[in-house]
């Protein structure tokens, strides 16, 4: 049982890093490849998990020779476009003006079932409101509406703009998240003054967020209010 319990943590640590090598979009926003890739070393690294005779080792190598081929094969892509196409495929118009192309949904092997049903996640209930939608290499489907249909923007409107300032972090749970302060123009210095002012140690607070202007918000710990 300790064994394997260590194989366990092991592997764990050894594909946590990875992928974190390997990068964000192989969670989010697979492509084929990725997909390939993540669905192998997920079962080569339960292989010993459930098996103490075969040698940690052997899937610890090929788990970092694909994830190594993976790092390859994407920086390769980054720099041909003839291989990102042959690797990724590309992304294809599919509804224009309304209408679908039904050659580009039949390539796809899309039915009109498949693409009602993306649209209504989308909240679009009628296929004629849709200017362009394009299927994404990694599946998704991205949507333009008429310009009717689209939803008033200050622009249009001919508002004075309200620029949105980054809300930061600054404390989470009592702990000080000084990795935040350059985002909204935060210092020591300047927290300590605020702790002053409000009369509040760190420890009392459960969420402290501030923008670059200096706009705070401060949430206090239940016990302490």
């Amino acid at each position: 049982m300790i064994t394997i319990a260590v194989r366990t943590i092991i592997l764990y640590a050894v594909l946590i890093l990875i992928m974190r090598v390997m990068g964000k979009r192989q969670i989010g926003q697979l492509q084929p490849g990725e997909l390939v890739i993540t669905i192998l070393i997920s079962e080569i690294a339960a292989i010993p998990m459930e098996d103490t005779d075969i040698p940690l080792m052997n899937s610890v190598i090929s788990v970092l020779l694909l994830a190594s081929f993976e790092i390859l094969t994407s920086a390769l892509c980054m720099k041909s476009i003839k291989l990102r196409s042959a690797l990724q495929g590309n992304s294809l118009v599919i509804i224009r003006n309304g209408v679908l192309d039904q050659k580009q949904i039949k390539r796809l092997r899309y039915t009109v079932d498949d693409i009602l049903e993306a649209l209504r996640q989308k909240n679009i209930f009628d296929i004629g409101d849709v200017q362009y939608a394009v299927a994404e290499t990694d599946g998704a489907i991205s949507v333009l509406l008429k310009p009717e249909k689209r939803q008033v923007t200050i622009e249009d409107m001919n508002l004075p703009e309200s620029n949105e300032k980054l809300q930061c972090v600054l404390i989470s749970d009592g702990r000080i998240i000084r990795s935040e302060f350059k985002d909204c123009g935060m210092n020591e210095k300047k927290l300590n003054k605020l702790f002053k002012d409000k009369k509040i140690k760190p420890e009392e607070i459960l969420l402290l967020t501030s923008d670059s202007e200096g706009n705070t918000n401060i949430i206090k710990k239940d016990k302490y209010k």
